[in-house]
């Protein structure tokens, strides 16, 4: 069964201009704070960077220096064999218990390691226990 734990996912909103994303990436790194999982989307005038962090309190207290458009959100990090198949088996599992997925997104892993499946679900609660 997979490792599966409950995080805080910060959202922060950048302008989408050269240098936004460096110079959030550069304070994390800067503040100590390791990121365990990141994706960008973007429009033609902003960005939204999803990051989640090992440590919330440092990466809270990065995220205060920088001034910027912030929401948290709960989503579970779930700790997947990098192989074919591991994400299907656990999005089949949800869907077919009528937990919703609103969205996801992975870690990279090297071939035979361990990768970790960021998921925004709709019942937090009960998609832990299905996969615990």
């Amino acid at each position: 069964m997979p490792n599966v734990r409950a995080q805080t996912q910060f959202s922060l909103f950048l302008m989408n201009k050269p240098g936004s994303l460096a110079g959030v990436l550069s304070a994390f790194a800067a503040g100590g704070v390791n990121l365990v999982a990141v994706t960008m989307v973007d429009s033609q005038e902003h960005g939204v960077l999803r990051v989640v962090a090992e440590e919330v309190p440092a990466a809270r207290a990065v995220i205060a220096t920088l001034g910027l458009p912030v929401s948290e959100t709960d989503v579970l990090c779930v700790e997947l064999d990098n192989r074919a198949g591991t994400l299907a088996a656990v999005a089949t599992k949800l869907g077919e218990n009528h937990v919703n997925i609103n969205y996801a997104y992975c870690t990279s892993g090297g071939v035979g390691g361990r990768t970790i499946a960021v998921l925004k679900v709709g019942d937090a609660a009960k998609a832990a226990r299905l996969l615990a």
